[in-house]
C-alpha cells in the first residue's frame, strides 16, 4: 500500500469520484479522529481526511464547504458529469464568506 500516489485535494478540485468515496467512507461525516494534520511545503498547517483508491491516497483538505457538500450529497446530482470532472461540484457560498 505504500506504493500509492499521494494527492492533496482542495475543495475547488474535488471530483465526483472523490466526493463519492468520502461520503461512502464517512456516511455520518468525519470527526477529529479521522483528521490528518500535516505541514505543506510552505509551512502551512493542513487538515485533511483520507480516502483511498486502488492506486491513489487522496488527502482532501477540510473546509466548511466540504462538510456541507458531503452532508447534501446525492449521487444523481453528478450523473451527467465524468467521475474526474472538478467542475461537477458546485462552489457553494457559506454564510461567513466575505466575497
Amino acid at each position: 500500500m505504500d506504493n500509492l500516489k499521494r494527492v492533496i485535494v482542495d475543495f475547488k478540485k474535488l471530483t465526483p469520484e472523490v466526493l463519492k468515496l468520502l461520503v461512502e467512507k464517512y456516511p455520518d461525516g468525519y470527526d477529529d479522529l479521522n483528521v490528518i494534520s500535516f505541514y505543506n511545503a510552505k509551512g502551512e498547517r493542513i487538515e485533511a481526511v483520507e480516502v483511498l483508491t486502488e492506486d491513489t491516497k487522496y488527502l482532501v483538505k477540510i473546509s466548511g464547504k466540504l462538510e456541507v457538500t458531503m452532508a447534501n450529497y446525492d449521487e444523481d446530482d453528478y450523473e451527467d458529469f465524468d467521475d474526474d470532472d472538478p467542475n461537477a461540484i458546485p462552489d457553494i457560498p457559506l454564510e461567513d464568506d466575505e466575497d
